[in-house]
Parts: C-alpha cells; structure tokens; sequence
C-alpha cells in the first residue's frame, strides 16, 4: 500500500525540506521511501538518517510544496533530529534501517520509531481527492502527454467544483497556474 502523505527531512546544518510523496507501508512499522534522483529528500535522510511522515487533511500542503509554498508552520518531533508539521493529523518519526541504492531511484527501508496522532482524521472530500490526484500529475508534468493531463484534469474538475472548500480552492488554483505556465512553455516549443 502507498501512502501520500508530506514528508519531513532535515539537513545536518538544520535546514528542513517539505515534500510530499508516495511511502510504501510494508507492515506497521516499517516503511520503504523512494526518492527520485537528485533529491533533498533523498541527500537529508542519508545524511541524518530519519525522516517524519506527516498525515493531513490541507491539501494546500501538497499544492503548496509543487508551487514553490514550502513555508508552513513547524514543530520539534520526539525521537528524530527532523521537524515535523506543527497542524498535521499524525505524524510518523522514521529511522534508515537500510539502504538499498540505485542510480534513478534508491530505496530507503525506515522503521516507525515513534508514532502521534494530534487530531481526528474526518475523511476526504471529493475536492480534496481531486486537488490530490491533481497534485500527483503536476509532480509529473514533464513526463505526460499533454492530452492525458488535459483529460485528467477535466475529470477531477468535477469532484472540486461540487465539494471545494476555501482550502480546496485556493490548492487547486496554485497547481492550475503551474499547470499554465508549463502549458504555456510547451507552446513555445518548435
């Protein structure tokens, strides 16, 4: 199972990176992150060797981070020398137990070293599933066919106009300006 969740990674000079990503649960405390290369994800848990899953509900987060909107508020985590989301759900504080590395895509094998749960999780609503999946193709832009992303698009359109909130909206208009401004970078190619 692939969680999308934010994850929290720190350097040794302190300086925290917000990304969001797909985590593989292998079972209840052991988890497989795969970075892409080059990665600040990828060179901070190498480098202090922890990580913290942060589970929430904003989807501004997962907008914000592929938008170039990374400041959101922080907090100490328990057992790991990395920040964790200050108003996430829950929050996983991970360890590298093992690396298995690779030119494109490494695999870190972290275990669950500490685990908190803030706040009820109340479910997600279709505009937040939309601005998610929409999320989701953004991070990959470079690599669709422009059609398939106009088609995807359309389709979750549908869910954020019949159930978007403040948040959901605000999100959704984020990763349409970057949408167009790829869009607009694919037209002034020969």
């Amino acid at each position: 199972m692939i969680l999308e969740t934010i994850v929290t990674t720190q350097s040794l000079l302190g300086v925290v990176h917000i990304a969001p990503m797909g985590i593989h649960l292998l079972d209840d405390d052991q988890m497989l992150v795969m970075p892409f290369r080059p990665s600040t994800t990828l060179n901070n848990i190498l480098a202090t060797g922890s990580a913290v899953l942060n589970h929430t509900d904003d989807v501004r987060i997962f907008a914000g981070c592929l938008t170039g909107r990374r400041d959101w508020p922080l907090a100490a985590a328990e057992y790991v020398p990395v920040a964790r989301l200050a108003d996430c759900l829950a929050h996983m504080e991970l360890e590298l137990t093992k690396l298995e590395d690779d030119e494109l895509r490494p695999k870190l094998f972290c275990k669950v070293v500490h685990e908190v749960n803030h706040a009820a999780f109340k479910g997600f609503n279709r505009a937040q599933y939309s601005v998610l999946e929409a999320a989701i193709l953004v991070s990959r832009l470079r690599l669709l066919p422009w059609d398939k992303v106009e088609a995807e698009l359309a389709y979750l359109r549908i869910g954020l106009d019949k159930c978007a909130g403040k948040r959901e909206k605000e999100a959704w208009g984020w990763l349409m300006d970057k949408v167009e401004s790829h869009k607009n970078g694919l037209e002034g190619r020969v």
